[in-house]
């Protein structure tokens, strides 16, 4: 008798109890909507049940984790009916512990999709850039020229807001 996917125990609920909380935030990055990115995680972990891949350790899972999470809000950030919904007037997506902390992230939440990918993985996971290669399966020359044009994007807009 085989046993039910959601029963403690079970792989993938321990991959879910694992990695569920950092996909959380690197959907929440791409997306700017919690339930967005809800939504994102969930159909990640669907994924995870219904392709059943093999993986070598639990590196090589996190990273095919982060790779199919990523590609699944591109795909949904580039649909049509999402590039014309309009955002609620005085709706706050996301949350800091303290208002500077709200304003990088805001910042770094406007950045484009490629360079907040980077920023997110390097910033705020702590992933060495070799290791972003590897997820994103780009070459550490790119996931550099990233990181600097998200951190001159960053500053520009933080030396713009003290001019201000």
């Amino acid at each position: 008798m085989q046993q039910p996917m959601t029963r403690p125990g079970h792989p993938v609920m321990k991959s879910y109890e694992q990695y569920a909380e950092m996909l959380y935030r690197i959907a929440l990055v791409h997306l700017g909507s919690r339930q967005d990115a809800e939504e994102a995680t969930q159909d990640t972990f669907i994924k995870l049940m219904e392709k059943a891949p093999v993986f070598k350790d639990d590196e090589h899972q996190k990273a095919w984790l982060i790779r199919v999470i990523t590609n699944h809000c591109k795909n949904l950030l580039g649909r049509g009916w999402r590039k014309r919904e309009v955002k609620l007037e005085g709706v706050e997506p996301v949350t800091a512990d303290n208002p500077e902390e709200l304003a990088v992230l805001q910042l770094v939440l406007s950045l484009p999709v490629k360079v907040k990918t980077v920023i997110h993985l390097y910033y705020y996971e702590d992933y060495p850039v070799q290791e972003i290669s590897r997820i994103l399966q780009i070459s550490e020359s790119a996931v550099k020229m990233r990181l600097q044009r998200g951190r001159q994007l960053l500053r520009l807009e933080l030396e713009g807001a003290e001019t201000e």
